[in-house]
């Protein structure tokens, strides 16, 4: 099959997915279609991201790609991250050997039963998106072709998802507090940093802080401290 031809392949598959881009069971969709159409992956996740702290999760295709991908936003780094910082796409094919440079992010990972890990930035020229993630249960590299074909993905992904961006400014629809699945860490972050008298990132890193001290989801520590069941008092330190 040409290029150009597997290309529109890609593209109809993508296009066959029902839903509006950016909603959770779009997303969630185009995971696991990612994961049929790149042979050698198990799982896939869908992040939006625009800082360290500023993300959301928009669809996984299963709960072991969330676990993995909430890892990355708990500890702030790994592939994802990375991929977003630089632009290009970051393609770990022995998750014991990136211990060096996400050392977190890895332990976790490995202790999840994940062996490798490819994330590919969602941008289009200066714009840049998100990542699409994707893990793989053993260790070793994709062969070109998935590579190429997970990369043509991530570019038919974003395409979408900046169309609907323009639909939701034009219609003034806040798709995105809908769709991520991390907008309550924004809002938990936003009142400790009221509550505290400190900065929004000073706020985040001490929920942060308290999530990995805890061993526990940044989401999950978030949503105590909306609920209440966690002071913002415990936090000033």
């Amino acid at each position: 099959m040409t290029v150009d031809r597997r290309r529109e392949s890609l593209w109809r598959a993508i296009a066959a997915v029902t839903g509006a881009p950016g909603q959770p069971e779009w997303a969630s969709a185009v995971c696991r279609a990612s994961v049929r159409l790149v042979p050698g992956i198990d799982a896939a996740a869908l992040t939006l991201r625009a800082t360290r702290r500023a993300q959301d999760l928009l669809g996984v295709s299963d709960d072991w790609a969330g676990e993995l991908d909430s890892q990355q936003y708990t500890l702030g780094e790994g592939p994802g991250v990375e991929a977003f910082a630089t632009g290009i796409p970051e393609l770990v094919a022995d998750l014991g050997a990136g211990q060096g440079r996400w050392p977190g992010f890895c332990d976790a990972a490995l202790a999840a039963g994940a062996g490798a890990a490819f994330a590919f930035p969602l941008q289009l020229g200066g714009i840049r998106l998100g990542t699409l993630d994707l893990y793989r249960r053993r260790v070793g590299g994709l062969p070109p072709g998935s590579v190429a074909d997970a990369a043509v993905l991530a570019d038919l992904i974003t395409l979408a998802l900046l169309h609907e961006i323009g639909n939701a400014e034009a219609s003034g629809h806040d798709w995105l507090r809908a769709a991520g699945s991390y907008h309550d860490v924004n809002v938990a972050t936003g009142m400790l940093a009221g509550m505290l008298r400190i900065s929004l990132d000073d706020a985040f890193m001490r929920l942060r802080g308290r999530a990995f001290v805890a061993n526990r989801p940044l989401l999950e520590v978030a949503r105590d401290l909306l609920e209440k069941k966690l002071d913002a008092d415990e936090l000033n330190e």
